[in-house]
């Protein structure tokens, strides 16, 4: 009998699944499948009793696949949540949270578009072109949901800023997005440090002051299309 709540991978038969065995498992018949979306619902139905969380394993990342538990529980915490959440008092609650959110995001956005500028570097002659940079990487990398290294909390801001300006320009001024690499163990990481390296060859010369030919500058070609697509998109 079941009798907690544990992980549990996807089967290819109907109601069943692999437990931490490997060994196909069937869910009992009064069970429902709660997919996946609404996370508080979720929380509560683990909280609450016992439960199977479908986990689908590929490569290093993670997907949900539902929740199995006793169909009457499922309902019954719905209904209970649907209630809470007709509620004036959570209305105000989640206006409060997005509120919150809103700034605590402005407030980033801000601080990781310095960290960007700090990193950057250039030289006075060529702060216009640092200033365009750091807005193109900061609306690339900053969004919530954006899967971007500037997401992460684990490194401090100014290794985000610096790898996700890195990462910008490999997609914009390099051909790294059409190349062809062999699925060879190691050769995609290569590529991407050689990448790095011209890309700071790049800044070196916005750094140091040195006259830039537009005519040939990627980076320059890289902020002029970003530059027409944003006028285009108004």
């Amino acid at each position: 009998m079941l009798i907690k709540t544990r992980e549990v991978r996807p089967s290819a038969f109907p109601r069943h699944v692999l437990n931490e065995y490997g060994v196909v498992e069937k869910v009992p018949s009064h069970w429902d499948l709660l997919p996946p979306g609404d996370a508080a619902l979720s929380l509560r139905i683990k909280r609450d009793g016992p439960s199977l969380t479908v986990i689908e394993l590929r490569g290093r990342k993670r997907f949900s696949r539902g929740i199995w538990a006793p169909a009457d529980r499922i309902e019954a915490l719905r209904a209970e949540l649907l209630s809470e959440r007709e509620a004036p008092s959570y209305q105000k609650k989640l206006e409060a949270g997005r509120r919150r959110r809103a700034a605590t995001q402005e407030s980033y956005t801000k601080d990781f578009r310095d960290a960007v500028l700090d990193y950057l570097g250039f030289h006075p002659c060529h702060l216009a072109q640092a200033e365009r940079l750091a807005d193109r990487v900061t609306a690339h990398a900053v969004p919530v949901g954006s899967g971007t290294v500037a997401r992460t909390e684990r490194i401090p801001i100014g290794e985000r800023a610096a790898a996700a300006t890195l990462a910008w320009m490999r997609h914009q001024t390099t051909a790294y997005d059409d190349m062809v690499i062999p699925r060879v163990r190691g050769r995609r990481r290569a590529v991407r440090r050689m990448l790095v390296q011209r890309s700071l060859q790049l800044l070196s010369g916005y750094r140091s002051g040195r006259a830039v030919d537009t005519g040939t500058c990627p980076l320059h070609a890289a902020l002029a299309a970003a530059s027409l697509s944003a006028r285009t998109d108004l």
